[in-house]
């Protein structure tokens, strides 16, 4: 999710370690759905599970549960043991779920029945996720439900494009104009999602917020998104896989297959460039949708800030990470940094001179 992550918001994507989990089923009833839910966030997301705390009472619960929908989406999408057929029928199924609040998702926990991690533990729990959903209140769930059922047609449509080849041979997304709509999927609708609900549920947003708000809701999850295929486009080599489009390797006059490749290093470099000025684009947008909300909502600029931060560090850090393409090397802001962006996040939300100050210092500006 966008805050996901996600950025990262992200709510992003992820892969899956093969770790078995031994999460406990919990009991029926209210207590228990929620419990649970609270209980999942900082197992599938501990970074998200710490910035939402940064929301007003009013949106935790609302933005958890909107999160949890987007993940169930996301493992699904990520599952290497499905088939293209199988996650496009399980992401219409479950984004059908989400959109008539229905919430029978027995088809998603017979696919996850032997879960192996929590993002499965998770997936094949959707019931007590889709039940709590269905206990918010109705503006809320409106909120949420149009862009979640979104998102899982729009991912359902590229499992059924796309399928995975080797780490050799990898598959790739055609287009830039394929990878902006992926992207608008699993992210930009999360860009809506967070926008509308905050305007449902804080009065301080007003129309005129709302109205300047929107046209940059979908920036926003983009610029998250992209950041995170690019930090994670050694690891989807592995699978198979790349969001880097055939189009840009044309134009740099080398395939999928080279872009990891030391011989070609300076044609790479020049994609992953490309890549990297489109993310930073869509970020410097998101930093205008940051200082737009109105001041008075300092903790959602707080929770909207801080996903910002975390992905424009990323994509510095990947800009002049000269072992970006090395399978083996992971991306990352240190666990300190998390914290020190946290804290001076929460001191200068409010002042948007030092909101962009910080936003230039962390870009390396």
């Amino acid at each position: 999710m966008a805050g996901s992550a996600h950025t990262g918001t992200r709510p992003s994507r992820y892969v899956m370690h093969q770790r078995r989990v031994s999460v406990e089923r919990p009991g029926r009833g209210i207590k228990g759905d929620r419990a649970y839910c609270s209980d999942m966030l900082p197992k599938v997301s501990r970074t998200f599970a710490l910035c939402i705390r940064l929301l007003p009472s009013d949106l935790e619960h609302p933005v958890l549960l909107a999160y949890l929908l987007c993940r169930i989406a996301d493992t699904i999408e990520d599952s290497a043991d499905l088939s293209a057929e199988q996650k496009s029928e399980a992401l219409e199924h479950f984004g059908e779920c989400v959109a008539t609040g229905d919430p029978d998702a027995s088809h998603i926990t017979e696919l996850f029945e032997s879960a192996r991690t929590d993002e499965e533990e998770l997936a094949r729990e959707a019931d007590a996720v889709l039940r709590e959903f269905g206990r918010l209140p109705s503006s809320q769930q409106m909120a949420i439900r149009q862009w979640v059922k979104e998102m899982c047609t729009g991912m359902a449509g590229f499992a059924a494009r796309y399928r995975d080849g080797d780490p050799q041979n990898p598959r790739a997304l055609a287009s830039m104009h394929d990878l902006d709509r992926y992207c608008y999927y699993v992210a930009g609708t999360v860009g809506h999602l967070l926008t509308d609900l905050f305007a449902t549920v804080r009065i301080d947003i007003t129309p005129r917020h709302y109205a300047a708000l929107k046209p940059l809701a979908n920036s926003f999850g983009l610029g998250l998104q992209l950041t995170n295929i690019i930090k994670d486009v050694a690891d989807d080599r592995q699978r198979g896989w790349s969001f880097v489009p055939e189009e840009l390797y044309r134009q740099a006059g080398i395939v999928p297959g080279q872009l990891h490749d030391p011989a070609h290093a300076e044609p790479a470099r020049q994609v992953m460039a490309t890549l990297i000025a489109k993310a930073r684009r869509h970020l410097d947008d998101a930093l205008e949708y940051c200082v737009r909300l109105p001041r008075t909502e300092c903790r959602v600029r707080m929770f909207c800030l801080t996903s910002l931060y975390f992905a424009v560090r990323t994509l510095n850090i990947a800009a002049r990470e000269g072992r970006l393409l090395h399978p083996e090397h992971k991306v990352k802001i240190t666990r300190g940094e998390v914290y020190r962006t946290v804290g001076m996040t929460a001191a200068i939300a409010p002042i948007n001179t030092l909101v962009r100050r910080y936003f230039k210092l962390l870009a390396g500006e």
